[in-house]
């Protein structure tokens, strides 16, 4: 057996990327072009599904497919800007690099944009995978090997689970340290700039194995 580096998995919006301010103004554009409210505030308090799940809450459901493919053709000019790194961002990644890992961001966004947040931001993964929520992270996260994925939402800990990866919360997003312990979450951490200290201990060995759920298939192969 020898080892291989264990790979861990990050959401993107909400635990490493601010994106509210972005999203907020593509809805903004999206209302103006479409001439159908969007109540924007709202729309970015519950981030995380896919897009198409907010779009229902505003357009007929025939009208769903060709809204999302306009809003995401309005998105790098309206929402990548205004977009920020969440604090700690950058040491996460940077935490499992010096690990001797591979970091890879697994998200339901359209991936062409989430490519743009990260390379406006100078975050750079390993590889991105766009477009799959909840238990569907699960195929990335297995085919990538992944370990660890870290999310700020209920159903990146149904995709951590599914893929059989320690899930590691964030309570960055519209999902509070509860709810997320309550969805099954192995670690919550309050925001992302406890990660690095957290992934020392638990990549030492230091973290008891009662909260470390990574079986030896994902940290070495034959």
């Amino acid at each position: 057996m020898t080892s291989r580096p264990l790979t861990v998995g990050f959401d993107l919006d909400m635990t490493l990327i601010d994106s509210r301010p972005g999203i907020h103004a593509c809805y903004v554009e999206l209302s103006a072009r479409t001439g159908t409210h969007v109540d924007a505030d709202l729309a970015v308090t519950r981030l995380g599904p896919p897009l198409e799940d907010e779009l229902v809450n505003w357009f007929p459901a025939d009208r769903v497919e060709a809204v999302a493919d306009l809003y995401r053709e309005l998105y790098p000019a309206t929402a990548v800007a205004p977009t920020l790194a969440l604090p700690g961002a950058r040491e996460a990644v940077a935490a499992v690099r010096k690990a001797g890992g591979r970091a890879i961001v697994v998200t339901a966004k359209h991936e062409p944009n989430a490519r743009l947040h990260l390379e406006h931001l100078d975050i750079e993964p390993d590889a991105v995978i766009g477009g799959l929520w909840a238990e569907r992270k699960a195929e990335a996260l297995r085919a990538y090997g992944a370990g660890v994925y870290v999310g700020d939402h209920v159903g990146d800990v149904r995709g951590a689970r599914a893929a059989g990866a320690l899930s590691v919360a964030v309570a960055t997003g519209p999902c509070d340290e509860r709810e997320l312990a309550e969805a099954g979450a192995d670690v919550v951490l309050g925001a992302l700039t406890a990660f690095p200290e957290w992934f020392a201990g638990w990549s030492a060995g230091r973290i008891p194995d009662a909260q470390a759920r990574v079986s030896a298939e994902n940290e070495s192969v034959a």
